[in-house]
């Protein structure tokens, strides 16, 4: 028989027990039950002890066996519903606080747990009647408060919870931790100003307080002042580097403020406290995108649909990497799965969209913009892109429409602005387009492809834009030019002067575009055994001609998904001797790569005859007679058919130090298009129908009254046009009427792929050129099928494309001085159908025997000006 225990034992236990010796208590406690097994105040507490050292499943065992002997003990109950709230077992855990509040309503304690077991079970609307009750009966209870106002604001009660947070500060002034949760009630309740000084009290008390800061944080943000909140997490951090989420708060305020590579480092360290959480993973391959590292981005996004693959935000995000990748059709599976699992995300119909154009696949894209904009009609960027899908498919005035709605939204919304310039260009109207660039500036922050984009339509503007252009030009150079140029110069290019060079070129035309055509017969003669061609391409949609370039390339770098200052860093690793431009201001262009130096030589080449005003592209490369009068004689300037001879020291508002002339700007190239020229078609008697299939930016009101002239000259002419569909055209209509020339001399042609495009020149039999921005390779266009152009040569190098065509075919005798001598040479050649129809048999063999065809010998005299640049960078290590 087992002896039993002394009752001065027990009582000796429960005095252990409640100075926290758990240890002896539960000797003692075990002794008790060793004379007693049914002892229920030794079972009660042995089940206390097992809660308390962390073992529920045991203490819900002690605890129950206690109440099998003694059913009324409301302590017990109590007890054992913390043992079942420990264990997860809500309900059972409910139901022992109301058990003990059955034996005793007006226990304290089991009011309180009942409370506390409400809101981690998830009904803090019930818990708040708990804590009022236990309120009540101990008004001065301050975990009781506390809790009081942390259940109100789970339950969306904040300004209650406010209340309860103040009453429990009266009681208990200063502490810190009830300061912290006051300042998350105020938080709730929109009164930021108060939130951040309840912060602010809690951290002057306690300035190592982490949930402060962390909290602190998080209110400057949703105040607007995510800078101030990047110190405040940044001291949350210090105080508890554990602590995840406040490295993730971290990594997006640095991201909010583009300072993402401390954003990555942030991110990374919350991974690397919590590798699992797939919305780290997702903030990280955004920021990652966003600094153009586009491939690890891919890597965090597949990452964190690993983990949750019902992410769409994260398909969505994964979708936009792959776009900036060239990986087009993964992406638009991306978008489609997003969608699948959130159907009205506008943000996953908008990404599209914006693939869908790229493709090319303009209905299909403006379809998804659409529906973008049924889900969120305040979608200012789908508007602005919906827009862009309706000017890529030459409808103007809808794409001005759309334009104007997303300033409805925005006023200040630069990109809108930017847009409308370009469709005004498209118009002709040049005037209002470098007003909405200028708007565009004015608005956002100063955008170096705004910038281009005025600039590049300077080149096109009627008047005196000399001064202007040259105030333009230097301001890109100051802004972007200037600030990226390097300190130093650390190029380790081998200085030997014979050796091998590494010619890098830079584009996003290497495609069915002139700059793309242009290169054909460089790219297919340069001497590889002598030149390095490596190729950096923008193109999105790659097509035949970009084929064909890279076959001619010795290597090809898709540099789409690159930054600014990641190719800038491909290129120096790359050692490219000499670094080519073939942009200028062109849409695409990459001139701030340039502006960082990455090559030791830099150059302009095709694009347009004309200076980048930037100081770090220090050569361009121009044409015999393309250099006005005071650079040359009359009309051109000294041959150079054995050598690319630099003129130095040109008076110009340019910042290019050589300028280095070819005999043709151009050379051109049919590219495949097998399109035999045909019969006159004046010679049908239908009349003499002139043309000019430029793009309508080159078509002022000045040179449309010329046009004007020329067909009053002309009875029965007709004038074809290439426009896009618009008002503008009405407005050209009216102008001519207004002139005496009746709208139905008028003809419009739409843009169309290229082989139709050489065919329209099947209907015309002379060609108009327009002034001051002449033809270019429309010109050689139509020289190729037959057609003779009509130019007025102004001064300026993109006004003298047609004089150096002519010339290089010994047709200078269609090249005017003057507005009246043009009138006469079109008029003239009209009137003189044999003449005219000589040329339709003529011109495509002079083209072919020309300068402007003979491949070799423009590749030998570009590939001769790279060696002479590259000799005099050498000359100071030899000297």
């Amino acid at each position: 028989m087992l002896p039993v225990a002394a009752p001065d034992t027990f009582q000796l236990a429960v005095q252990l027990h409640q100075a926290g010796r758990l240890t002896e208590a539960q000797s003692l406690y075990r002794q008790v039950l060793a004379g007693q097994p049914n002892h229920p105040g030794a079972l009660h507490y042995s089940g206390v002890i097992a809660l308390q050292t962390g073992h529920p499943d045991a203490a819900a065992e002690w605890i129950s066996r206690s109440l099998a002997i003694d059913p009324a003990n409301p302590a017990a109950h109590s007890n054992l519903g913390e043992a079942f709230r420990a264990l997860g077992h809500w309900d059972d855990a409910v139901a022992c606080q109301h058990r003990a509040l059955q034996h005793q309503p007006d226990y304290l304690q089991a009011h309180y747990n009942l409370g506390f077991t409400l809101v981690q079970s998830g009904r803090p609307d019930a818990a708040v009647a708990s804590y009022r009750q236990a309120i009540a009966l101990k008004p001065d209870f301050i975990q009781a408060h506390n809790n009081l106002g942390n259940a109100l604001r789970l339950a969306g009660r904040p300004q209650e919870a406010v209340s309860a947070f103040r009453r429990a500060l009266e009681i208990q002034p200063n502490e810190v931790e009830l300061l912290n949760n006051l300042g998350n009630a105020l938080k709730d309740a929109g009164s930021l100003d108060e939130a951040l000084a309840a912060y602010h009290q809690a951290i002057w008390i306690k300035p190592n307080f982490a949930q402060a800061w962390f909290n602190l944080g998080v209110a400057l943000d949703q105040s607007g002042r995510t800078g101030d909140a990047v110190p405040a997490y940044q001291q949350a951090v210090i105080y508890q580097s554990d602590h995840p989420q406040s490295h993730r708060n971290l990594g997006v305020a640095l991201a909010a403020l583009h300072r993402l590579p401390e954003a990555i480092v942030a991110f990374r360290r919350a991974l690397e406290l919590r590798p699992d959480d797939p919305e780290v993973r997702n903030e990280l391959g955004n920021a990652l995108l966003e600094l153009g590292r586009a491939d690890e981005a891919v890597a965090e996004y597949q990452r964190a649909l690993e983990l949750k693959a019902d992410y769409a935000e994260a398909h969505n995000n994964l979708g936009n990497a792959l776009r900036v990748l060239g990986h087009r059709q993964q992406a638009v599976a991306s978008y489609a799965r997003a969608l699948e699992l959130a159907p009205h995300m506008a943000m996953a119909h908008y990404n599209l969209g914006c693939v869908l154009r790229d493709e090319g696949k303009l209905e299909e894209a403006i379809a998804s913009y659409r529906r973008a904009l049924a889900i969120d009609p305040g979608h200012v960027a789908a508007h602005n892109n919906l827009g862009n899908a309706y000017q890529d498919q030459g409808r103007l005035d809808e794409a001005i429409a759309a334009f104007h709605d997303a300033l409805k939204i925005d006023p200040a919304y630069a990109p809108a602005f930017n847009n409308l310039g370009s469709v005004y260009k498209d118009q002709g109207q040049l005037d209002e387009a470098l007003a909405a660039y200028r708007r565009s500036l004015q608005l956002g922050p100063f955008d170096a492809r705004v910038q281009s984009n005025l600039i590049y339509t300077l080149h096109y503007h009627p008047g005196d834009i000399a001064p202007l252009l040259a105030q333009e030009q230097a301001k890109w150079n100051r802004q972007f030019g200037v600030p990226l140029k390097p300190p130093t110069h650390p190029w380790p290019n081998d200085r030997d002067p014979d050796r091998r060079l590494r010619i890098g070129y830079v584009s996003p035309d290497f495609r069915d575009h002139v700059a793309g055509r242009y290169l054909a017969p460089l790219f297919r003669c340069h001497d590889h055994d002598n030149f390095e061609v490596i190729c950096y391409s923008g193109v999105i949609k790659p097509d035949e001609v970009t084929a064909s370039l890279r076959a001619h390339a010795d290597r090809w770098q898709n540099a789409t998904p690159l930054s600014d200052e990641s190719l800038a860093e491909l290129i120096r690793q790359d050692g490219i001797d000499i670094l080519v431009d073939l942009s200028q201001h062109m849409s695409g262009n990459r001139l701030p790569v340039f502006a960082r130096q990455p090559a030791p030589i830099q150059v302009s080449l095709a694009g347009y005859p004309e200076s980048t005003g930037l100081d770090a592209i220090s050569y361009r490369f121009s044409g015999r007679w393309l250099e006005s009068e005071d650079r040359s004689s009359e009309f051109g300037v000294r041959s150079s058919r054995d050598s690319a001879r630099p003129i130095s020291d040109l008076p110009s508002p340019i910042s290019d130090r050589q300028v280095f002339l070819l005999d043709t700007f151009w050379c051109y190239d049919p590219c495949g298009i097998d399109l035999a020229v045909n019969e006159l078609p004046a010679e049908t008697g239908s009349g003499v129908t002139f043309g000019s299939l430029n793009n309508f930016c080159k078509v002022n009101e000045t040179v449309l009254a010329l046009w004007a002239r020329v067909l009053g000259a002309v009875p029965d002419s007709r004038l074809v046009l290439l426009s896009p569909f618009g008002s503008h055209r009405q407005r050209v209509l009216a102008l001519f009427e207004r002139n005496g020339i009746a709208s139905n001399r008028i003809e419009f042609l739409e843009m169309r792929p290229r082989r139709e495009y050489l065919a329209l020149y099947h209907r015309l039999d002379i060609v108009l050129d327009p002034f001051p921005y002449g033809g270019h390779t429309t010109s050689l266009d139509a020289l190729w099928m037959g057609v003779p152009i009509v130019t007025l040569a102004g001064r300026r190098a993109v006004s003298r494309a047609g004089l150096s065509q002519l010339s290089n075919l010994g047709l200078r005798e269609l090249v005017a001085k003057s507005e009246d001598e043009y009138v006469s040479i079109a008029a003239g050649l009209a009137r003189d159908l044999p003449r005219l129809a000589e040329l339709r048999r003529t011109l495509r063999p002079r083209m072919e025997a020309s300068p402007l065809m003979d491949a070799p010998a423009f590749a030998r005299n570009i590939e001769m000006a790279y060696r002479t640049l590259w000799r005099q960078w050498c000359a100071p290590a030899e000297s």
